[in-house]
């Protein structure tokens, strides 16, 4: 399918000779992919490219590529993603730019930086962007380019810095709390770098997830992202502008989903204190594996966790801020967002990223690029060197020196010894060096490595003995002659710090040679899947977590023979399913990257039966079944038998994973379904199935929500008729001990009857008079959980503010409570020497020195008065921990849950003396303990702000 294979005659004069052209390469295109598609010569402007004329991605990649070299020019680029029709293509052609040689460009004028260090002594992500900040704010971090030649803006530290404290102030705006979960549905751009700092900043967790090529693959997109939305108990989704409205109707199918924002809504001028993250062991993100649908694995991955991985890698590579790292890689995938840019970041790497929908438009313009900007590292998945090897020809590469490439990565699936082969031969010519390919194995598990190849050494392939391998599990070294080999390319070396394993089906290690489950461990190694905790008990065995794949040692390197879940076993014998795909996506007619090996259990024999679906334009009946026989000749080659079932399915039928990667599972679950080649809807029949799915779902959800509500009606009126008696107790009854007797009893009945159990702990350490408790402070309910827990007639310290309203002042004054001003400086201090002058006085002092609660979980800086209290009257600090109120009823809501409520009393803490140093300390010990029994965050201390530049 060559571009000198068009015979239509191209014209650039005149648009409706452009138009007819255009729709002659069309036809002639569809006719090859499509030979009885068409049931007229005619196609028209407004006919789709997917629905109407059955062009899939990969086809329409190669339309694309098609015009460029027809008609000579470079579309715009989104023509890819954003081109529905025949008409849009038109339209696109017509604002393009004439094609250019790259022997007209120049390398790009080289960066002149500094040398400076890696941020070594960073415990989080946070910091290490903070830390390049006080130490070269203006330096140069990220260049984003459209392709080669058109840059799109650059990020400097201080840039990228204040845009994320921007949207983590929006985000706690938004009452987004430490530990909630926000994804991140963005392109590759500067907005996906400023929210994922952002909801870092934040104290929040990121979960990407890779946003729709096309509207036209809306729906089967948004379904695959419910379930991990769901996993993840998203809190917030922050997407683009255009893509908001389509995902507002799944929004029904999660849900905890509150809301949906953009990078633009999000960001406020200025920046509120946010908190200070200094703990390596809290969760960074979840990365969620590819093809996750029915039963997503969220891997758990902490700060700790990545920065010790871009540290080994760091060091197996020898980076430094001297390289230059260009990236395709998609930043939703842990191998485009680690090792990529925030490995770049960690070690000062200046950085150039492109979208991957341009590189899989325009392979070459990845290796334009490289030579441009004279790129020492970069990395891709197997797919993207072919890619590279069938789509570039020579003339748009012609003047590319790729010699700068010191390390060029391939990982993130199966590494082919024929495509590293292929690769390297093509690309020798423009100075490619073999010893700069440096195959790679990691996991999500292991962050995102967990080997890899020597330096200077080329790619180690091990030629072994197939039936030695399939059948007794020992990679045997063939013989020079064995035609039949087995071709297995080396992963290389643990990184440092880590360790691998093969193991037999009893955790045995087994020795050089021998096949088995490939497991391992290190500093790098995730704690488990996110809310799914049969999946990581399946995980670990012992200290050592189970990779999922299958593998041998040699000569201390690692050689990956495949999936564990995907080896079929027939006859005793392994059958690795990519062999079979390679091979047969060599056939001619047989759409590359289209082919799919998985094995079905016979019931009644309880063997496997070897199905092949095979993507195909091919329609004509004949050719179809010539086309049958030649797959089954290929693998009969391979395999000494014949396949059990060969399925031709239309092109795009094969399930593949966001990265390019077949999801055998997934094929195998559609083969047994029985919707093989099902046609597409229309976006507007998928929208209105979306907007019904989640009807349905918020139906199902209606028995709880209206338990919830008969609930909440109930709880305020078991409130309101407690509080009849309560005030009326008050006002009448004589004494003071007496009123908080019927206080404290009815408290407790109104907590009995709304069903909210309360456990009071620690009582031991309560004295009936003089002392000081202080409590921390989280909701309304906390006056009734301490209302029924006190005994005695405490004295409660309320804020001024009460005292001026006349029904709330005067209950409030029967019950003995005094009034203390927060904010003025002369109030306050009177106040302080009157409330010292009740304490010596024997009475027990309540105060809640947070003065205020929000919605926000975690615990605030304290005010000092009622430790100077304390300290001035010699009194002891009782610290009490309120639990479950904040749960049962949250700051600007009206709407009480059912939650059990604990309060628990500590040894009291004594005052070592009167100054204010001795206050501040007395007031640092109490709240430490508080903090160690709340169960929320610390939000005392807040972030710093950016160091100013001199």
């Amino acid at each position: 399918m060559n571009a000198t294979q068009i015979t239509s005659p191209v014209r650039l004069t005149e648009s409706a000779s452009q138009a007819q052209d255009l729709i002659a390469l069309v036809r002639d295109f569809v006719h090859e992919l499509h030979p009885q598609r068409l049931r007229t010569d005619e196609v028209l402007l407004t006919d789709t490219l997917d629905r109407d004329l059955g062009i899939d991605s990969l086809g329409r990649t190669e339309l694309l590529l098609r015009i460029e070299h027809a008609f000579r020019i470079r579309l715009p680029s989104g023509t890819i993603s954003e081109a529905q029709t025949v008409g849009d293509l038109l339209a696109a052609l017509q604002k393009s730019a004439p094609r250019r040689r790259l022997t007209q460009m120049t390398v790009a004028p080289p960066i002149s930086l500094p040398l400076v260090p890696a941020a070594a002594d960073a415990r989080t992500l946070t910091e290490v962007l903070d830390w390049h900040v006080a130490r070269h704010p203006d330096r140069l971090h990220a260049t984003i380019i459209e392709d080669e030649e058109t840059v799109v803006g650059t990020v400097t530290y201080t840039k990228l810095a204040e845009a994320a404290r921007r949207v983590a102030t929006g985000l706690v705006a938004r009452d987004v709390v430490p530990g909630d979960r926000i994804a991140l549905m963005l392109p590759t751009g500067f907005d996906f770098f400023a929210a994922f700092f952002g909801v870092l900043y934040a104290g929040a967790i990121p979960v990407p997830i890779y946003p729709p090529a096309r509207m036209t693959q809306i729906e089967e997109h948004m379904r695959r992202q419910v379930g991990i939305l769901r996993n993840a108990g998203t809190r917030m989704l922050i997407t683009v502008p255009e893509a908001a409205r389509l995902v507002a109707l799944v929004q029904g199918l999660v849900e905890t989903l509150s809301s949906i924002e953009s990078v633009a809504n999000l960001s406020v001028p200025t920046t509120a204190s946010l908190p200070l993250l200094t703990d390596g062991k809290a969760t960074a993100f979840l990365q969620y594996t590819s093809g996750s649908t029915g039963d997503p694995k969220g891997v758990v991955l902490s700060h700790a966790n990545m920065l010790a991985n871009i540290r080994a890698l760091g060091t197996a590579i020898e980076a430094s801020s001297a390289d230059i790292f260009l990236s395709w890689l998609p930043l939703y995938h842990d191998f485009g967002l680690i090792a990529a840019w925030l490995g770049s970041l960690y070690f000062a790497v200046p950085l150039y990223v492109m979208s991957p929908l341009n590189f899989l438009a325009r392979p070459e313009s990845w290796l334009r690029a490289i030579h441009r900007y004279r790129a020492t590292l970069s990395a891709a998945p197997n797919f993207g060197f072919e890619l590279c090897v069938d789509k570039v020809e020579a003339a748009d590469i012609e003047g590319v020196d790729l010699g700068s490439l010191r390390l060029l990565a391939n990982g993130a699936e199966p590494v082919s010894a024929q495509t590293l082969r292929r690769f390297t031969q093509r690309f020798l010519p423009y100075g490619f060096r073999p010893e700069a390919m440096r195959p790679a194995y990691g996991l999500a598990e292991s962050a995102v490595g967990l080997t890899l190849s020597p330096l200077g050494r080329a790619p180690l392939i091990d030629r072994v003995n197939r039936d030695a391998l399939s059948r007794r599990g020992i990679a045997e070294p063939a013989k020079p002659d064995d035609a039949g080999a087995l071709e297995i390319v080396s992963c290389g070396q643990p990184l440092p710090g880590h360790e691998v394993r093969i193991v037999d089906e009893t955790d045995r290690e087994l020795g050089e040679r021998h096949e088995g489950q490939l497991e391992f461990r290190g500093p790098s190694a995730t704690s488990g899947y996110f809310h799914n905790a049969a999946k990581t008990r399946e995980l670990f065995h012992g200290e050592w977590l189970d990779s999922g794949d299958q593998a041998y040692m040699a000569g201390g390197e690692v050689y990956l023979t495949g999936r564990i879940k995907d080896i079929i076993i027939r006859a005793g014998r392994h059958i690795y399913p990519q062999e079979i795909e390679e091979a047969i996506a060599e056939i001619s007619g047989v759409v590359r990257n289209g082919v799919t090996a998985f094995g079905i259990t016979d019931q009644n024999s309880g063997t496997e039966r070897i199905v092949v679906l095979v993507e195909t334009a091919e329609t004509d009946p004949i050719a179809s079944n010539a086309l049958q026989v030649r797959v089954q000749e290929v693998v009969t080659n391979i395999l000494g038998a014949p396949l059990d079932e060969v399925v031709l399915v239309p092109p795009q039928t094969v399930p593949k994973t966001s990265s390019g990667k077949i999801r055998r599972s997934a094929a195998r679950d559609l083969y047994e379904s029985g919707h093989m080649g099902s046609p597409r809807r229309s976006v507007r029949w998928q929208m209105l199935r979306l907007y019904c799915s989640g009807l349905v779902a918020k139906c199902s959800h209606l028995p709880r929500l209206l338990g919830a509500f008969i609930y909440a009606i109930w709880w305020w009126s078991v409130i309101a008729v407690a509080a009849v008696p309560c005030c009326l107790a008050v006002l009448l009854v004589p004494k003071l001990e007496w009123r908080w007797s019927v206080v404290r009893s009815l408290a407790r009945a109104a907590l009995a009857t709304v069903g909210a159990p309360i456990s009071i702990t620690g009582t031991e350490n309560l004295p009936t008079g003089n002392a000081v408790v202080v409590f921390n402070h989280s909701s309304y309910a906390d006056a009734l959980a301490v209302a029924a827990t006190l005994l005695g007639a405490p004295v409660y310290a309320a804020k001024k503010e009460f005292a001026h309203q006349f029904l709330v002042g005067f209950f409030l004054r029967r019950l003995g409570i005094f009034f203390v001003e927060r904010y003025d400086v002369t109030g306050s201090l009177a106040d302080a020497k009157a409330a010292t002058s009740i304490a010596r006085q024997g009475r027990l002092l309540v105060f809640f020195p947070e003065g205020t609660f929000t919605r926000r979980a975690g615990l605030t800086e304290f005010y000092l008065g009622a430790f100077k209290i304390a300290a001035e009257a010699g009194l002891p600090v009782i610290p009490g921990i309120i639990r479950g109120t904040r749960s049962m009823l949250r700051a600007d809501q009206w709407f009480p849950r059912w939650a059990p409520i604990s309060v628990y009393f500590s040894e009291a803490v004594q005052p070592s003396g009167t100054n204010f140093t001795s206050v501040l300390q007395l007031q640092d010990k109490v709240r430490q303990v508080i903090l160690q029994h709340c169960g929320e965050p610390d939000l005392g201390e807040l972030a710093k702000p950016l160091l100013s530049r001199d």
